[in-house]
């Protein structure tokens, strides 16, 4: 009978158990997600020109339209332009002057800070008439017949070369920082 009554006790006591058991109830709580989605950034320049006829007549202004735009979705930017000239460049045209809001950095290299997307910016300074608008260099006066014949091959000609560049505005703090990095002359 003893085994009995502990069956049963035990019985009862596991019933109480799963009773109590389940009426239990915890409590909880859940946050819905936050899901940070870190997305790429990106800087992109065009730099084009539209006037192709450069023919040198002395005393003549040659359209050149030099005009550099920062592409759709880029970054805030501090924007360069490189100008080279040939060795012989002065002795056929004149200094050019460049176009506001270009800021000199160094002999050749101008700069704007905080270029932003879709801004374009021409180069050249230029004057009153449309097809000068957008900017020009002058054919020196001086030059004669035997120097436009001392001119014989590709290689002779003098040319005046544009290439733009871009680096991010965000944590570069000044132009010739900015230019070294363009450069690759400066990493982190």
């Amino acid at each position: 009978m003893k085994k009995k009554t502990v069956a049963l006790l035990m019985a009862v006591v596991m019933l109480f158990g799963v009773t109590v058991g389940g009426t239990l109830a915890w409590l909880k709580a859940e946050t819905t997600e936050v899901k940070n989605t870190f997305t790429p950034s990106d800087i992109g320049l065009t730099l084009t020109e539209t006037t192709t006829d450069y023919q040198m007549v002395p005393g003549n202004k040659i359209a050149k339209d030099p005009v550099v735009k920062v592409d759709a979705d880029s970054e805030d930017c501090w924007l360069f332009v490189k100008i080279e000239k040939s060795s012989n460049y002065g002795t056929y045209l004149e200094e050019y002057s460049v176009r506001s809001p270009w800021v000199k950095l160094q002999d050749g290299v101008y700069y704007i800070e905080g270029a932003k997307a879709n801004d374009e910016y021409y180069v050249l300074a230029g004057e009153g008439t449309a097809e000068l608008a957008n900017g020009f260099v002058t054919v020196k006066t001086s030059v004669t017949k035997a120097d436009m014949e001392a001119i014989t091959d590709a290689a002779s000609q003098p040319t005046l070369t544009f290439t733009a560049y871009a680096v991010q505005s965000a944590n570069v703090t000044d132009a010739a920082t900015a230019w070294q990095i363009a450069q690759g002359l400066k990493t982190n």
